[in-house]
C-alpha cells in the first residue's frame, strides 16, 4: 500500500471562522485521534492532501509536529468535501501502528469474463475488510470467470490477500448476473416508467 509523507502543523484556533482561515491559506483542517490519546487539531497542505487521497486508504506519515506525533502514521477515516466545489473541507485521521489491525473499505475490481447475454448487477463496489494498518490492499480483484446467468458471487467466494479477512457477512452478495432484457421487455419497461412518471406529474 502507499505511504505519503506530508507536512502537518498544529492548530491552536478552532471554530468555523478559524477553519475558514485555514482553508483560505490553502490548507485543510484535520483532527488526529487514536490510541487513547486526546484528539489533536492540525492542518495539512490542501494540494498535497488532495493528491494523496486519490489512493484509497493511503497512509499519511505526519512530519513537522513536535513531540510523539512527529513521524506518526495516520489513516484518513472521514473526508468532508464541499458539495458544490468538491474541495476538501475537513479530514479525520486515525493514528495507526505497524501490526495494528484496522477495518477499512477496499475497492473491488471485477476481472475476467462472465457468460454472454448477461447484465452485471454490482451489489458491492468496495468490501469491508480487516488488515494490518500498513498492509491494506489498494484494491481486491473479483474474478467473473465461470459466472453463469442467474448466478451470484458472494463475499465468501472472494479471494483475499494473505493477512486480510472480510468484515462483511459471508453470504452477502457481491455481484449477480442478470439475464439481458429482450427488445420487447425493454420497450415495456420504458413504457411503464413513462406512464409512472406521467401519473406522478398529474397527481
Amino acid at each position: 500500500m502507499s505511504e505519503v509523507r506530508i507536512k502537518a502543523e498544529p492548530r491552536t484556533e478552532f471554530g468555523k471562522g478559524a477553519a475558514r482561515r485555514v482553508r483560505r491559506a490553502g490548507k485543510v483542517p484535520a483532527v488526529l485521534y487514536g490510541h487513547g490519546t486526546p484528539p489533536r487539531h492540525i492542518s495539512l497542505p490542501g494540494h498535497e492532501l488532495m493528491l494523496a487521497l486519490k489512493t484509497p486508504n493511503v497512509l499519511l506519515r505526519l512530519e513537522g509536529l513536535e513531540g510523539p506525533d512527529d513521524g506518526e502514521l495516520a489513516l484518513p477515516k472521514a473526508v468532508q468535501r464541499n458539495v458544490v466545489t468538491g474541495f476538501l473541507e475537513h479530514v479525520d485521521l486515525l493514528l495507526v501502528r505497524r501490526g495494528e489491525q484496522v477495518e477499512v473499505d477496499v475497492p473491488l475490481r471485477f476481472v475476467g469474463t462472465h457468460a454472454p447475454g448477461g447484465v452485471l448487477e454490482e451489489h458491492l463496489v468496495a468490501l469491508p475488510v480487516r488488515a494490518d494498518a500498513t498492509r491494506i490492499p489498494e484494491e481486491i480483484e473479483v474474478s467473473l470467470d465461470g459466472l453463469e446467468i442467474g448466478g451470484s458471487i458472494y463475499v465468501r467466494d472472494v479471494r483475499l490477500p494473505d493477512g486480510v479477512t472480510a468484515a462483511a457477512e459471508p453470504d452477502e452478495v457481491v455481484v449477480h448476473l442478470l439475464p439481458a432484457l429482450t427488445a420487447s421487455e425493454l420497450a415495456e419497461a420504458v413504457e411503464g416508467a413513462t406512464e409512472t412518471g406521467a401519473g406522478a406529474a398529474a397527481g
